[in-house]
């Protein structure tokens, strides 16, 4: 019962610590970090340790250690620098689908469009209706070899 007592007891205070609340204040222009608030209320309360960072790494926290709270601060800007960069290559991606997509749709349309012109060139009764359906067919068939390679 009393080691239970105890790990709950643990627990507990390393709960507490690591939900500390850090502030970072500006000193003579330049960056500082505190587990008190800024003097005159300014300056801005940080988030929670990132995530992916063991809570043995935020010590510096309740030290009042600048380097790893600055280091804490640097890896959670590169972490949403890459999720920005990950999302920027995701939708980049998804653009160029759906312009292939598309494209295929286009090629598929101008095939059915030039089969329907060769019938109409078999259906072509008089010299002249043959040669407009000849010129169209030529037409179309130029537009598909330059939209559609392949």
């Amino acid at each position: 019962m009393r080691l239970l007592a105890i790990l709950l007891s643990l627990l507990c205070l390393t709960a507490a610590q690591a939900a500390q609340p850090v502030y970072k204040c500006r000193v003579d222009g330049k960056p500082s970090y505190s587990d008190r608030p800024c003097p005159g209320g300014q300056g801005e309360t940080l988030p929670p340790a990132p995530a992916g960072i063991p809570v043995g790494d935020t010590a510096g926290v309740t030290t009042g250690d600048s380097r790893t709270l600055l280091e804490l601060e640097k890896a959670r800007t590169e972490r949403a620098r890459q999720a920005a960069i990950e999302n920027r290559e995701e939708r980049a991606q998804a653009r160029a689908g759906h312009v292939r997509v598309r494209q295929v749709q286009h090629c598929e349309k101008l095939r059915l469009q030039h089969r329907w012109l060769e019938e109409d060139l078999g259906k072509a009764h008089t010299p002249a209706q043959q040669e407009a359906a000849r010129k169209k067919l030529k037409r179309q068939a130029e537009s598909m070899a330059v939209e559609c390679p392949g």
